[in-house]
């Protein structure tokens, strides 16, 4: 699935110029069509907000997970704009038990100059079909990081200092992308 996915959105990132140009409309609609079906960003977002989700108002789940869907899209909109067709992807050998309900699927990537990275991909069962819960690059858990990101906010602010922070967040990079 992994595989599939990634050889979707490299294709249609290879053939659309406005999408290698940074085009938030375009990449917004990859991400919804080929990228969203195979994320639980609803588990990613409980995971980054920890011991705090229980407490969060169904408004506030749903207001959170709503700013780091937004936030996830644009942090990763520059990797679309700056993904070269020259790009390699291998992926490491995988092997899953009977049964197994998570996995981790490894990869490298390998621009055509620069180093490597390290991606790899954090999966678990979800009603009969696999997502993606969590991401590596270079040895960090984007879960984790945000984690320790949102503790933070939501000790010194609150649950909707949390929800301001990840809005104006959003905002700001959306409005540094149109100049």
């Amino acid at each position: 699935m992994i595989r599939r996915v990634v050889d979707e959105v490299t294709a249609v990132i290879k053939s659309d110029r406005e999408i290698q140009g940074g085009n938030r409309h375009k990449i917004s609609q990859l991400v919804d069509t080929k990228i969203l079906p195979y994320v639980n960003f609803l588990r990613m977002t409980q995971s980054a907000v920890g011991r705090h989700w229980s407490r969060a108002t169904p408004e506030q789940q749903a207001a959170l997970a709503k700013e780091f869907k937004g936030l996830l899209t644009n942090t990763y909109s520059g990797a679309f704009s700056t993904y070269r067709p020259d790009t390699v992807i291998e992926y490491k050998p995988f092997r899953l038990a009977a049964g197994e309900s998570d996995a981790v699927v490894r990869s490298l990537v390998k621009p055509g100059s620069g180093e490597p990275i390290q991606l790899d991909y954090y999966v678990e069962r979800f009603d009969g079909a696999w997502k993606v819960v969590d991401i590596n690059v270079y040895g960090a858990r984007l879960v984790e990081t945000y984690r320790n990101q949102f503790n933070t906010e939501i000790t010194a602010n609150g649950i909707d200092g949390l929800i301001r922070a990840l809005a104006a967040k959003n905002k700001a990079i959306e409005a540094k992308s149109k100049t």
